[in-house]
């Protein structure tokens, strides 16, 4: 049995396909590098495994060869560096490096050729990561350093809890979390032997997924515990539609099942300090979010009226987003009179509607089609409301910035966005927890009545200050999550029959 001390310092193998800053395509890299930075400064012996995309060894400093590696058969053989992600000045997370150049060494992205093409290999590519993560949470490590737990997240770490459970002797317990169940990496059955899985594993109890193998499922089938990025989603991938095919297996293991928000990085994401925007400001100086309102509107095209209630989006374009929904609805607004200014990209389709949109609506709609970061900050410091109208959200971070900034959201009430946006009702006025607004039907009717909620709202001063000021005193910091995680860590540790 662990002592009281152990269990306060538990060791933990994050696995991730990503880490920002070295490589990132969404919200996976920044959890994968917030999350366990704030872990360790709980005092957890928290390591990284990353895959060593070119972008991984230019990135970092200093690296060591700890291990060779040789999974043959069923994977070529690879290298294993250690070295370290830096954070801050103040805080690093120790890393391990897969340094395997016939998977990882290559132009193009993480996932996708330069074609915009799943690499056709991925299965095998993260079916080594997924191996060499099982391997290092077991009593066949290379490494003097074995962790209690191995942490996967996603679907490209999901086969580890598969392979740790036929490895027969000692190994870790495993947590599997979900950061969106929509992606399950799903390849033909004849993978299943190709990756060094038995051929028993595949059926239903196991990593079969409607005739093919998933990698999702085998970490949902296989894992210890299992983690969503928000309480409310942790429910909602239990039934249809949002458990996308796994809903029977995740309700029969719901005992197994639980949400913790994310946090976010609230030294970024701080008005107060924000290099980028046009005029710091802080719940002291609330009025000076005016000046970002204005310099927003001259950047954009805008008319440039701080008594017009501007609205603002910024995502990835696609139907999970809802950005069909709130296509429909942008014209309505500018009868209202109101603002709207969009950054984003992804689906061609809805960048192209877009454009039109702004064009045919000069100096009341802007959208700049792309990522930019620093327009990110200045859109949350200068527009007064943030639009959300996600289909599906299992976390959201872009609510969670905006409050941050004073700026209140319109969320569809589902996933992370219910658990991180209070909706403004005649109790939470008067407890102090209202921060946005909610609707319930995805619809354009029912989100554009929400939206002339807001405006009637925001044509009442000291009731709109009350909002902002009420998600600016937020904590969204990864403090409480770091915590959460911990506290699930502490109780696999202790529960696990293997390296007591």
């Amino acid at each position: 049995m662990p002592t009281s001390s152990s269990r306060k310092h538990p060791k933990v193998l994050f696995i991730t396909s990503e880490a920002f800053p070295l490589c990132k395509t969404g919200g996976l890299g920044d959890v994968s590098a917030a999350l366990p930075a704030a872990l360790r400064e709980l005092k957890a012996d928290v390591r990284l495994l990353l895959p060593g995309y070119p972008a991984v060894l230019s990135g970092i400093g200093h690296k060591r060869k700890v291990a060779a590696l040789n999974l043959q058969p069923h994977f070529p053989p690879a290298v294993l560096y250690s070295s370290q992600l830096q954070i801050s000045e103040s805080v690093g997370v120790p890393l391990y490096i897969i340094h395997c150049p016939e998977f990882y060494q290559r132009p193009g992205g993480i996932y996708l050729d330069d074609h915009g093409q799943d690499w056709p290999d991925n299965a095998q590519r993260f079916g080594l990561l997924s191996r060499i993560g099982a391997l290092l949470g077991s009593d066949a490590s290379p490494l003097a350093w074995i962790p209690d737990i191995v942490h996967c997240n996603d679907w490209q770490s999901g086969l580890t809890p598969a392979y740790l459970h036929y490895h027969s002797g000692e190994k870790a317990a495993s947590l599997m979390t979900l950061h969106n169940l929509a992606f399950q990496g799903c390849f033909p059955p004849e993978e299943v032997t190709q990756l060094g899985l038995p051929p028993g594993s595949f059926s239903m109890h196991g990593v079969e997924y409607y005739g093919n193998l998933s990698f999702l499922k085998a970490g949902v089938y296989y894992a210890t515990r299992i983690t969503t990025v928000s309480p409310t989603y942790a429910q909602e991938i239990q039934q249809e539609p949002l458990g996308f095919g796994l809903q029977g297996l995740l309700a029969g293991r719901s005992e197994d099942v639980s949400g913790i928000v994310n946090g976010i990085d609230t030294a970024i994401w701080n008005p107060a300090s924000d290099p980028y925007i046009a005029r710091k400001y802080s719940t002291r100086n609330l009025a000076a979010k005016k000046f970002n309102k204005l310099a927003l509107q001259r950047e954009m095209g805008l008319e440039e009226n701080g008594a017009i209630p501007l609205f603002a989006g910024i995502s990835r374009l696609s139907y999970q987003k809802g950005y069909d929904i709130l296509l429909q609805i942008a014209p309505m607004l500018t009868h209202l009179p109101a603002q709207l200014v969009l950054l984003g990209s992804g689906d061609s389709q809805l960048e192209k509607q877009l454009l039109t949109l702004a064009q045919t609506y000069p100096g009341k709609i802007a959208v700049h089609i792309g990522y930019d970061e620093a327009l990110s900050h200045r859109i949350n410091a200068g527009a007064d409301c943030f639009l959300m109208p996600s289909r599906f959200e299992p976390c959201g971070l872009n609510q969670m910035y905006s409050q941050c900034y004073g700026t209140p959201p319109i969320v569809h009430a589902t996933g992370g966005l219910i658990d991180t946006v209070v909706d403004l009702n005649t109790e939470t006025l008067v407890d102090r927890t209202a921060s946005g607004f909610h609707f319930h039907a995805m619809d354009a009717d029912t989100f554009m009545r929400t939206i002339r909620r807001a405006i009637d709202t925001y044509s009442n001063a000291g009731l709109w200050k009350t909002l902002q000021l009420n998600g600016m005193n937020r904590d969204f910091s990864w403090k409480a999550s770091a915590s959460a995680y911990l506290s699930l860590y502490c109780r696999l540790k202790q529960s696990n029959v293997f390296f007591d």
